[in-house]
């Protein structure tokens, strides 16, 4: 297939492709002095709490080397938890403990850590090793997401989570990331997690999509991976709206997780997220974006948005 060829199939189907994505959207949308409400997730958190949308309980933020030497007694209250960089992108630096066995830490992929190898992850998470630009960062410990048995039969050892693409406080295209063995149980889909399309309209999961191979079965648990009810669809759909008025980013990627005894939480909002959803939904962002232009309304509540985009959302052509 000639590139001309491959050209008009993508234009065809409503492919969205990074540089348009960037001058078109996130570039007109994003207004630059914004980006910190969202590249930072203590204040992601901080300003998610003020607005009542539930996010994981923050335990104990280390900002300086000498609070280092101070975690073993912070954390003997926490059987579990999570240790992340306040700044950091794509999953990188981020360590799950599901318990302890004598006196190690116990890994989400099964592994153990001892106390100073946990102090020294943190340490380089100062330092800036996992953050954007490579500045110096705090590191977030907070609560460990118990994910809601729903996935268990499509997930392997990790949390999945919910991402929905919200345009000037729309949803238009929704995935569920599914950890795999690949992936070390993490929910990131070029660490080797399996994505799988949402449909807005009923929130029923699709086929699944790994490293742009599509997928009928999980590679782990060898499940089928469509079909499965999101429950409470219409509570996820209009939290992510609301994250619109939330940071004023027209443009924007929320992370969502459900925890079986806490129900949805908010992970993280983002800027500039990725374009390979548009792959896990077999369908173009642009048609929907265009769409929005046209018949946006901004005096719409988030309950009415999400009811308009699902009443009035054209069936765009899949990819075949």
């Amino acid at each position: 297939m000639s590139v001309w060829h491959t050209y008009k199939e993508l234009k065809k189907y409503g492919i969205l492709g990074m540089n348009r994505r960037n001058a078109d959207y996130i570039m007109l949308y994003n207004p630059r002095h914004k980006y910190p409400l969202v590249d930072d997730k203590l204040s992601t958190k901080s300003l998610a709490q003020s607005a009542n949308i539930a996010v994981p309980e923050l335990y104990y933020v280390v900002s300086m080397e000498r609070q280092i030497s101070e975690l073993d007694k912070v954390l003997a209250q926490h059987k579990d938890f999570v240790v992340k960089p306040a700044h950091g992108s794509g999953g990188e630096g981020i360590i799950v403990v599901i318990g302890r066995r004598n006196n190690r830490y116990q890994r989400a992929n099964g592994t153990f850590i001892y106390q100073d190898e946990l102090n020294h992850h943190i340490s380089n998470i100062l330092s800036g090793m996992y953050s954007l630009g490579g500045h110096s960062d705090q590191a977030i410990i907070e609560y460990r997401v118990e994910f809601d048995p729903l996935f268990e039969a499509v997930s392997f050892q990790g949390v999945p989570d919910i991402r929905v693409i919200v345009f000037v406080g729309y949803p238009v295209m929704a995935m569920v990331r599914l950890p795999t063995r690949l992936s070390q149980g993490k929910a990131n889909l070029h660490q080797g997690a399996v994505g799988a399309g949402i449909n807005l309209q009923t929130g029923k999961t699709m086929h699944g999509v790994s490293h742009n191979q599509v997928i009928d079965n999980h590679p782990d648990t060898g499940n089928f991976i469509a079909d499965v009810q999101i429950p409470g669809w219409d509570h996820l759909l209009e939290l992510s709206a609301r994250c619109y008025e939330l940071t004023g980013l027209g443009y924007l990627g929320v992370d969502l997780v459900l925890d079986k005894e806490k129900g949805p939480l908010m992970l993280e909002l983002n800027a500039r997220p990725g374009l390979s959803i548009q792959i896990a939904n077999r369908a173009g962002l642009l048609p929907r974006l265009q769409f929005v232009e046209k018949h946006r309304d901004q005096k719409l509540s988030p309950q009415e948005r999400v009811k308009f985009i699902r009443e009035h959302l054209p069936a765009f052509p899949s990819i075949e």
